[in-house]
């Protein structure tokens, strides 16, 4: 659990440096690990895009299968671009654990990130750190549609 509490801290820390620059969409934070290291993090981008887990999936590439992404909000499940969602992309890369502080209230996760993980046999974790991570987002209003 220690371990999971740093991680997930880090990913905290990435998506507390991005808070206000990803203009409409939430500044997220992702971390990558395998065998205990990690192997990719990233954030959302200026301006909302790539999101942080493509930029974190980008950067472990092969070494993220098998591993765990400890995430600070709910990957989307769907994307308003028609682009790969999040939750497709952890799943293509073959991540074996996701770790989420926080639901995403967006009609474009709102569970359906975590339920297309969980379909594909990702084992999913909800709320770790949520407290310290809700602060990351109480000025995000989610699109409805």
């Amino acid at each position: 659990m220690g371990a999971d509490l740093d991680f997930m801290r880090r990913a905290i820390a990435l998506a507390a440096a991005q808070v206000g620059r990803t203009a409409e969409n939430p500044a997220v934070g992702c971390v990558v690990v395998a065998a205990g290291r990690i192997v990719g993090e990233g954030a959302t981008q200026d301006g909302g895009r790539p999101h942080a887990e493509e930029v974190a999936l980008a950067a472990a590439g092969e070494a993220a299968r098998g591993g765990v992404a400890y995430v600070t909000l709910e990957p989307c499940g769907a994307r308003s671009s028609g682009a790969a969602s999040c939750s497709e992309r952890l799943v293509a890369a073959g991540v074996a654990r996701v770790v989420i502080a926080c639901e995403d209230p967006s009609t474009f996760a709102a569970g359906q990130g975590s339920e297309r993980l969980r379909g594909a046999g990702v084992a999913v974790e909800l709320g770790l750190l949520s407290d310290e991570a809700q602060g990351l987002y109480s000025g995000y209003r989610p699109a409805q549609g």
